[in-house]
C-alpha cells in the first residue's frame, strides 16, 4: 500500500467514525457529541474569529454554535458533508449575534461608509491575542466589518454573492464591491508586510 492509499484509507476511516458519532449524537449521546466538538472546534472558532475579529466574542459565539448544533443535529440529513452543514449553521449563528449588537446595522450600513471613496472610517480592530492565527487571518481581522464578513462568507465559506446579499439584506452589487474592497486592502497589507520583511533581512 503506497502513501496515497494509506491517506485514502485513513480518510475513509475518519469519515466512517464521524458518521458513527453523528448517528450516536442524534440518539442523544453526549460522549459522541463531544467527539464531534473536538473534531470541529478549531475550524468553527477560526470562522467566528474571522467574522467577529474579537477573541472573547469568538469564544462565546463558538460555544453558542455547538449549543445550536446539539439542538439541531437531527436536521442534518447527509445531503452535504457534515462540516459544510456545520459551517452554514455557524455562519447563521454569527450573523445572528452581529444583528443583536447595538447599532450593528448603523455600523455595517453607515451612510458615511457608502460614499467614503474607499477611505476606511471604521476603527481598527485591536488585536489582543492572535496566537495561532495565520498572517492572513490577522489581516482579515483588520478589515472594515462589512468587507470582512462578505470576504469570509465568499472566499472562506464558499457562499455565492446572491446568498450573501440575502443573508445580509444588501444588494448583490454591494456584496461584490465589498469583496473587491476586502481583496484590495488585503493585497495592499500583504505587500507592505513583504516589503517590511525584506527590509529586515
Amino acid at each position: 500500500m503506497n502513501s496515497s492509499q494509506v491517506i485514502e484509507a485513513q480518510s475513509l476511516f475518519a469519515n466512517a467514525q464521524e458518521e458513527q458519532w453523528i448517528a450516536q449524537a442524534k440518539q442523544g449521546s453526549q460522549p459522541a457529541f463531544h467527539k464531534l466538538y473536538q473534531l470541529h472546534y478549531k475550524k468553527i472558532y477560526a470562522l467566528c474569529w474571522r467574522m467577529l475579529a474579537d477573541k472573547d466574542s469568538a469564544e462565546d459565539v463558538c460555544q453558542e454554535v455547538f449549543v445550536v448544533l446539539w439542538q439541531k443535529i437531527n436536521n442534518f440529513r447527509g445531503d452535504s458533508k457534515f462540516s459544510t452543514w456545520l459551517h452554514s449553521v455557524a455562519s447563521n449563528v454569527v450573523l445572528g449575534h452581529l444583528r443583536k449588537q447595538k447599532n450593528w446595522l448603523q455600523r455595517v450600513f453607515s451612510i458615511e461608509d457608502q460614499g467614503n471613496g474607499g477611505h476606511i472610517h471604521e476603527d481598527s480592530v485591536p488585536l489582543e491575542d492572535t496566537s495561532g492565527l495565520e498572517a492572513l487571518d490577522k489581516h482579515i481581522a483588520k478589515l472594515p466589518e462589512r468587507a470582512r464578513i462578505v470576504f469570509v462568507l465568499f472566499a472562506v465559506e464558499g457562499y455565492r454573492h446572491e446568498e450573501i446579499a440575502s443573508m445580509l439584506n444588501m444588494a448583490v452589487g454591494s456584496s461584490k464591491s465589498q469583496y473587491h474592497r476586502a481583496k484590495t486592502l488585503l493585497k495592499k497589507w500583504l505587500q507592505e508586510e513583504d516589503v517590511v520583511g525584506e527590509a529586515n533581512e
